[in-house]
């Protein structure tokens, strides 16, 4: 009886709207089947965390007050009042902090994978640009709560971008809204935050998405290379989402459990006179670039250290965007490939410059 009355909605909505094509790829849309299909699976789980993010961030928009004098006291009124609210803000702040570990997981399996590669080149380019998107979220969130921690993090963090030559210092004011961290610093961060980042980031992630599904899923190189009757795939609905949904539902249970047993302090309200606490760090997904600017010299030739450090960093960056358009000459000979080794030592030294950031 259900079947029929689901049925019943779909013909409703088929008959008004024409939504055939959408069925078709959902008939017809293949997965391919090999020892690296799990990989797959990155992208819908980066995606779940991201619409956990979006509604835990509205509920928790219904009583947050953004302000100097109202942005702690709105947070306390949150995790201490509000029914559910501490479980809401700790599943918003370990979601956050998931969606950037799985975001990860996802651009380096797609990089081993060489998935990036033509036709993808598009797909891998917004895909990056998410990731971006990504960490600015959690950079501009991170203020919200207005405590100790988070206000000198910012005050650090945006000192960084100061040092950027000809644009750092205007756009360390932009953000700060003046020359100091201050209630001004908040309301654009607050801004940013809600505001701008999702208006952008909605845009990228809706092509990234688009492109996915246009152009179905990725065939390694090992598994093209197979004769016909070999390959085996499975239908993307319902077979494969159904698997996608096992694995978002184990993630929830992990996200929840994390929200349950390890709850996010507020700490104390921020205060401009005090003096920064001890050990002050950032989120464990800038780690990485953070202890290395501290391990650099205060001058490397003519240039100050942290200025040649945030450049390098810039650079790569851009670098690895480009990464589908950059051509190396394939080594038969070579049990690694020249892009693979770089890729190997780039995850590397991002674990251990976090390792070793935590530790020092």
């Amino acid at each position: 009886m259900t079947g029929n009355f689901g049925n019943k909605i779909i013909s409703w909505i088929d008959e008004r709207y024409d939504i055939s094509p959408l069925k078709n790829m959902l008939k017809h849309k293949k997965v391919p089947v090999h020892k690296h299909s799990m990989w797959y699976y990155m992208g819908g789980v980066t995606l779940f965390l991201f619409v956990v993010q979006l509604l835990t961030g509205i509920l928790l928009l219904l009583y947050y007050r953004p302000g100097e004098d109202n942005a702690y006291e709105s947070v306390r009124f949150i995790v201490t009042e509000v029914r559910f609210g501490w479980l809401i803000r700790n599943v918003h702040s370990w979601s956050a902090n998931l969606l950037v570990l799985f975001a990860f997981i996802h651009m380096f399996s797609v990089f081993f994978s060489k998935a990036y590669e033509k036709p993808r080149e598009l797909t891998w380019v917004t895909g990056f640009i998410v990731l971006v998107f990504t960490l600015a979220f959690g950079f501009s969130g991170y203020l919200l709560p207005w405590n100790e921690l988070a206000y000198f993090a910012t005050k650090v963090g945006t000192d960084i971008v100061g040092v950027v030559p000809v644009i750092g210092e205007p756009l360390k004011i932009f953000l700060r809204g003046g020359e100091d961290v201050t209630g001004a610093t908040l309301s654009r961060f607050f801004g940013i935050h809600v505001a701008i980042l999702p208006a952008i980031f909605t845009v990228f992630l809706t092509l990234h998405l688009l492109f996915i599904q246009r152009q179905g899923m990725h065939e390694p190189e090992h598994f093209k290379n197979l004769p016909e009757e070999k390959k085996k795939y499975i239908p993307f609905f319902p077979d494969f989402a159904l698997k996608d949904l096992l694995l978002w539902v184990i993630v929830f249970n992990v996200l929840i459990f994390l929200a349950l047993y390890f709850p996010w302090e507020l700490g104390n309200k921020a205060d401009a006179f005090a003096a920064a606490p001890a050990g002050i760090r950032p989120e464990w997904y800038f780690m990485f670039m953070f202890q290395s600017l501290k391990l650099l010299p205060a001058h490397i030739l003519f240039l100050e250290g942290e200025l040649l450090g945030v450049l390098f960093f810039g650079a790569a960056g851009f670098v690895w965007m480009l990464v589908p358009y950059i051509k190396v000459k394939h080594r038969p000979n070579w049990k690694i490939q020249p892009l693979t080794l770089i890729g190997i030592i780039i995850v590397a030294f991002i674990v251990i410059m976090t390792v070793i950031g935590y530790l020092v």
